[in-house]
């Protein structure tokens, strides 16, 4: 795991080696252990290395194929880099190094643009042409880890942070994208390509892209939202179907538990990390070290769950707890690596969950993607029970969605105002939105200069094949939306903040194909959520464990907010000079705040989303 940077300019030229190592020291998080600049032509690529695999100085980035063709800057992990080295059938001695890095490039120098359908990993890079001055670059097929870039007349800069970039060409963080805004004041985070800056773009999971004089082009290499479920799947045998999906899981979390440093895993108690564990604690020779976070309120702490099912597997269990104090400890930290707003409350807990496993390991595996896999949210039957009403005709649909919003209580006006929404794509995007109903807080112009979400839902599940069922349809978005730009992002930035390597071995592509291809009822099977791999997970934990309401990692923000956190809260919001710079009417936004106070609403995601882009004016636009 690292940090990569990059320039590209036929005009210009390199940038200096004192401006790339000053805007590679951005990156030191991501990558503690070494760091290398070059610079030949027109490019210039720094490299920011934390080692994992081949610790040795052979593994330096930036690194040159053995032709001295090509230069790459490469992070993250391909997996099956032992198995591709004998694919690629080279003599020992043409290899220099044992690490993944070097496979990349002797991949890419024998297969081209196809090499990216043989990679098993979470990985961005790229890789500079000396003969065809030419950049090739590409980001992992679910976006565990992140690519940034701006492009301009023969010119093209990336980074994996931001603050990289922006250190690079300080001007790009002069606007805001008014887009970004919205989508991240609708949704809680900004979904690619657009990011927080207006000239600054995210590459898409899945996608890559080539860089020359000609201009950029952006391709995709993979899609798993036009899979098929195969119906005749419904009729296979339930042990069959649960062998074949243990053996898929076993390989691959094997793979993500090649390493030479010291590796473990989190372990929140839930299905997911609890199933990745138990895999692990089969496959390993030692008991495995496992961290968990809870937090003293009970009904948002699973220490205990995860205490329980550490204790069924022997693992070497350590448990840390976060308070009010320990949150705001962490703010600096927070905003200093969460370069652009992120409002995912459950970043803390994870940084303070990746802060306690670096003191032991460099490497820890999460569950991370099994719930937009097999059906573990709420969501999903919301959109279920929806469907039924999306078949109905579109005049009697809106009479009964104005029939239900008469009625009082505010569950019944959602209801009704998801009913409303032209089709199923756009009310899963409604039931998702932290905006819900409440006033709206953006500017009039700029509501009516940008687009929603819902139409981000709406294109998105254009791809889809015609006939899944609404919670499928509602799985896939979340695949490919909520997932690389909300919960993994919240997962590497936390991580990397303390030098610490996430893998999730769920989201390995074979296994996300497979999960593609699993009908809707061994997901949501008559009232249990997330079935199969439910029962999977209690071929390695006992069942008494496993079968439980689910929690998820989150943070008892709406209850600090009326509490230990209001006074705090109550200033942000009151400070004119925090508001000056944003399309946002502080007035709305402190009305929101007094409705959340008076317990008649619970405004805690939008409210906490303010909070985070406030703090991120303060320390980045200040």
């Amino acid at each position: 795991m690292c940090g990569i940077l990059g320039q590209v300019d036929y005009f210009r030229g390199p940038a200096s080696l004192e401006r790339m190592t000053t805007a590679a020291e951005r990156l030191r998080n991501r990558g503690p252990d070494d760091a290398g600049v070059w610079t030949e032509g027109p490019v210039s690529l720094a490299h920011r290395r934390l080692a994992i695999l081949d610790v040795s100085a052979a593994g330096h980035q930036p690194m040159r194929s053995q032709n001295g063709r090509y230069v790459i800057v490469f992070n993250g992990e391909v997996y099956n880099f032992l198995e591709l080295r004998r694919e690629l059938g080279l003599d020992d001695s043409e290899w220099s190094s044992r690490s993944d890095t070097e496979v990349v490039l002797a991949a890419y120098s024998q297969w081209g643009d196809s090499c990216l359908s043989r990679f098993r990993g979470m990985y961005a890079f790229a890789i500079w042409d000396l003969w065809e001055q030419r950049l090739f670059a590409a980001r992992d097929r679910m976006g565990v880890k992140p690519f940034y870039y701006h492009t301009a007349a023969n010119h093209f800069s990336f980074a994996s942070r931001p603050r990289a970039l922006l250190s690079l060409a300080p001007n790009l963080a002069a606007e805001i994208d008014t887009q970004a805004l919205r989508f991240y004041l609708e949704i809680g985070y900004v979904p690619a390509p657009w990011s927080f800056h207006r000239e600054v773009r995210k590459l898409p999971p899945a996608h890559y892209m080539v860089f020359d004089r000609n201009g950029l082009r952006i391709q995709r290499y993979w899609d798993f939202q036009t899979i098929e479920p195969r119906l005749g799947w419904v009729h296979r045998k339930e042990e069959d179907l649960l062998d074949e999906l243990d053996e898929i899981v076993s390989r691959c979390v094997k793979l993500r538990m090649i390493s030479d440093v010291p590796l473990g895993a989190f372990l929140s108690g839930g299905i997911d990390s609890s199933l990745v564990v138990g895999v692990m604690a089969r496959l390993s020779g030692r008991p495995v070290k496992t961290f968990t976070i809870g937090f003293q309120e009970p009904e948002y702490d699973e220490s205990g769950h995860a205490q329980r099912v550490a204790s069924s597997l022997g693992t070497d269990h350590h448990v840390g707890l976060m308070r009010v104090d320990g949150l705001l400890e962490l703010l600096p930290t927070y905003f200093e690596e969460f370069d652009e707003p992120f409002f995912d409350s459950s970043a803390f807990p994870t940084m303070a969950v990746s802060r306690m496993a670096r003191q032991q390991v460099t490497v820890s595996l999460s569950g991370d993607g099994g719930d937009e896999l097999f059906g573990g949210y709420h969501y999903y039957r919301i959109a279920h029970y929806l469907q039924f009403f999306f078949c109905l005709p579109p005049a009697l649909r809106l009479l009964i969605s104005r029939m239900v919003r008469s009625f009082p209580g505010h569950q019944l006006k959602l209801l009704g105002a998801a009913l409303a929404k032209p089709d199923l794509s756009a009310a899963f995007g409604f039931a998702r939105s932290i905006a819900k109903d409440f006033p709206a807080i953006l500017e009039p112009g700029a509501i009516g200069a940008t687009s929603g979400i819902i139409d981000v839902f709406r294109l998105a599940s254009a791809e889809f094949p015609s006939g899944l069922t609404g919670a499928e349809r509602g799985m896939r978005i979340d695949a490919a939306l909520t997932l690389p730009d909300d919960y993994l992002q919240k997962v590497d930035v936390a991580s990397m903040a303390f030098s610490l390597e996430s893998r999730e071995p769920l989201l390995d592509h074979e296994l996300v194909e497979w999960a593609m291809r699993l009908p809707q009822s061994w997901k949501l099977h008559g009232r249990v959520d997330k079935y199969l791999l439910r029962r999977l997970a209690c071929r390695y934990v006992p069942q008494e464990i496993i079968d439980r309401p689910k929690k998820g990692f989150a943070v008892p923000i709406d209850h600090w907010l009326r509490g230990p956190l209001k006074a705090w809260a109550e200033e942000r919001f009151g400070d004119r000079s925090l508001f000056q710079k944003l399309s946002i009417s502080q007035s709305a936004v402190r009305d929101l705040n007094r409705l959340h106070l008076s317990g008649a609403r619970n405004v805690h995601p939008l409210l906490w989303a303010v909070l985070m882009l406030l703090g991120y004016v303060e320390h980045h636009l200040g």
